[in-house]
């Protein structure tokens, strides 16, 4: 049975030498189309490999140069799937906020999805992808991409048809969030942290970052990308922190509203007097965290050796938002508050950390063991971490040497 396509990809061209040694073209990157090559003109020294923005970029622009879909509606065994992925890379994802990820998911439909027709996308060929693919929620991601190109492909009058997309069980939601004792313990092992050179440690902390980053992270419940890209004033594609009024702007100037929403807060008085001072120190200057004095495009990997140090496992970057909305229904915070302040719908807040409140299914117990005629029953709820450890307002409240600090 012959190998399916690969489809277009990135593919590094390596050095070509004349017989004395010299370089004759360095190497570069080029895009594979079958036994065609596109050079990028990106030489290797400005892309470490294909997942670089640049080379995506490149790889996206070809794709949508290609494939030109006609006008008029057709029959959904006219329509080569390239055809339609490549609209919806032309025409919708330059316009979204996480560009590079969608580009990625793209490039992985196209390679499998790219020379087979709109008819072949069924419940059997849909299984087979995800089954390839290896992790059920990656596939699903993707598929989710290609529904969306497909709707948009019939919606421009390119299809007769409607194709529907069979997608892998979703998930369950994940349940993992912070102790206090584990938000402390990353925050000083972030903190702490000394940079080894030739065997001896140096007086550079280059990871008090992260500890800042952490410290934004539990007192506001934001996305990571929110957080890393926060200006400390009004820019172009940012939010930013207004001081003064105390209130963060989360989602970037310009930028379209999306699903995952990111109104204005009030930032909390203790982060806020925390906040002021990395300014006062010159610590935030263009941003509230910085990096070698810019904005951090990423926290995974930083985040990742600080997770290793702590001795604290299950940790990503979107654990501190669960663990945000966990401690404030803990602490039995109003729910319509706590769900605007974390950008979310009330009823995924119910539904997700509903159980965390002190109130949840409260009458149901109290009736339940009430004698019939008697009056209601009132007990005070124990507000705990899951280990028996009574909940403070203040994440750092259980550890005073982290508190220190910051001050």
């Amino acid at each position: 049975m012959p190998r399916p396509a690969k489809g277009p990809r990135a593919y590094l061209q390596p050095p070509r030498y004349a017989p004395d040694g010299s370089v004759l073209q360095a190497a570069v990157w080029t895009i594979r189309d079958g036994t065609h090559k596109h050079s990028t003109r990106i030489p290797a020294s400005d892309a470490r490999d294909a997942s670089d923005p640049k080379v995506k970029a490149a790889l996206a622009a070809y794709l949508a140069e290609q494939h030109r879909p006609p006008r008029g509606e057709r029959h959904p065994s006219q329509v080569p799937i390239a055809d339609v992925l490549n609209l919806y890379l032309r025409d919708i994802v330059p316009g979204l906020t996480n560009v590079p990820d969608v580009t990625r998911r793209i490039a992985a439909l196209d390679a499998w999805w790219g020379e087979r027709k709109l008819s072949e996308v069924m419940g059997a060929s849909c299984r087979q992808y995800a089954a390839e693919r290896g992790k059920p929620q990656m596939a699903r991601r993707e598929l989710e991409d290609l529904r969306a190109a497909i709707n948009h492909h019939r919606r421009e009058g390119y299809c007769s048809e409607i194709v529907s997309v069979v997608l892998p069980a979703k998930a369950q939601p994940r349940q993992r969030w912070l102790t206090r004792d584990e938000a402390a313990r990353l925050i000083w092992a972030a903190w702490r942290f000394r940079e080894v050179q030739k065997g001896e440690p140096t007086k550079r902390r280059p990871r008090q970052h992260i500890a800042r980053f952490i410290l934004v992270a539990l007192y506001t419940g934001s996305r990571a990308g929110v957080i890393c890209g926060a200006a400390t004033a009004p820019t172009d594609g940012h939010g930013f922190v207004d001081y003064d009024r105390g209130v963060f702007y989360r989602k970037p100037n310009g930028s379209a509203e999306t699903k995952k929403r990111a109104p204005p807060i009030r930032i909390p008085a203790r982060l806020l007097a925390h906040m002021r001072r990395w300014q006062d120190k010159r610590i935030s200057n263009d941003f509230v965290i910085e990096w070698n004095g810019a904005a951090l495009l990423t926290i995974k990997r930083a985040l990742a050796r600080v997770v290793k140090d702590a001795g604290v496992e299950g940790v990503s970057a979107h654990t501190f938002r669960h663990t945000a909305a966990t401690w404030g229904m803990q602490n039995g915070a109003d729910p319509h508050q706590l769900a605007g302040l974390l950008g979310m719908t009330r009823e995924m807040l119910d539904r997700t950390y509903g159980h965390h409140h002190p109130d949840h299914q409260r009458q149901a117990a109290d009736a339940i063991t009430r004698r019939p005629g008697a009056g209601r029953i009132t007990t005070d709820t124990d507000r705990n971490d899951g280990n028996g450890q009574e909940i403070e307002p203040n994440p750092l409240n259980q550890s005073p040497r982290v508190s220190s600090l910051f001050k």
